[in-house]
């Protein structure tokens, strides 16, 4: 259920986002019990400072009062992506083609979940990596997730 409820919350913050000038990098949803924590993460080419983060909140806490798609209390937490910053989409990659990055697999690919670095290429389908000296392929569908890695 967080899962489409995620979605559900991407789909709804993603355009405000856009049209306030700032692009969702990433959103986390963690229930606990009576409560839960929505956590977004913005980003734009100038950089994100405080002010941003009260503007984005103050605008997505009053489309979120109109929704209302969150059955239960929750605190809304916006923050900018920092150096780690989560790839979710494909023009996350895209632009940080040449950068080294860190993935890890929802499934295991011949023992290996996990690999790490430089972004060579992206593709309809997914990325390619220069991992040990070779080049690794990795399907957008195979991802559990991805980041930048320092």
């Amino acid at each position: 259920m967080a899962g489409t409820l995620r979605e559900r919350l991407i789909a709804l913050i993603e355009p405000l986002a856009g049209r306030l000038g700032y692009e969702l990098v990433d959103l986390e949803y963690s229930a606990g019990r009576g409560s839960a924590t929505v956590r977004l993460y913005i980003d734009r080419p100038e950089g994100v400072g405080i002010e941003d983060c009260e503007r984005v909140s103050r605008e997505v806490s009053a489309l979120l009062d109109v929704e209302d798609p969150i059955a239960t209390a929750y605190t809304l937490e916006v923050s900018s992506p920092g150096f780690d910053r989560v790839l979710r989409t494909r023009a996350h990659f895209e632009r940080f083609v040449g950068a080294r990055v860190f993935v890890e697999l929802s499934a295991p690919r011949e023992g290996r979940r996990r690999y790490t670095g430089t972004l060579l290429a992206v593709h309809d389908s997914g990325i390619e990596l220069e991992v040990d000296g070779g080049r690794v392929a990795v399907g957008f569908t195979e991802m559990a997730k991805a980041r930048l890695a320092g």
